[in-house]
């Protein structure tokens, strides 16, 4: 099993920075896609940004230009830099990660969220 596990949440205030870590770990596996996703309370789990093997990227209109996802393939780790915050920004930050194992089936894999507050 793929396992998932995030750092860098905290509490900032608006117009600051942070930075979010999510390494997978786990055997004979390999990595499609990597990305982030979020949760506000009351609200929906949305798409913030993912990063393919193959390098490209997609963003929620809501953070592009703000921020920014990059990988790192030999440690299969995938980050998210996270500049000019607002107040809606404020969620659990959820890493996804998906591919296929060695035997050919595929995995999804999240983990277990850490929390982004932003303070106006």
């Amino acid at each position: 099993q793929v396992q998932l596990v995030e750092s860098g949440g905290g509490l900032v205030q608006a117009g600051g920075s942070l930075r979010l870590s999510c390494a997978a770990s786990g055997s004979d596996f390999s990595i499609v896609a990597m990305g982030w996703y979020r949760q506000a309370p009351g609200k929906q789990r949305e798409l913030v940004a993912v990063t393919t093997s193959g390098g490209s990227t997609n963003y929620a209109d809501s953070v592009k230009g703000r921020f920014t996802i990059s990988r790192d393939n030999a440690k299969n780790t995938v980050y998210l830099q996270m500049n000019s915050l607002k107040p809606e920004d404020t969620a659990v930050y959820y890493c996804n990660a998906n591919g296929r194992y060695a035997s050919g089936s595929a995995y999804a894999s999240w983990g277990q969220g850490t929390q982004v507050t932003v303070s106006s």
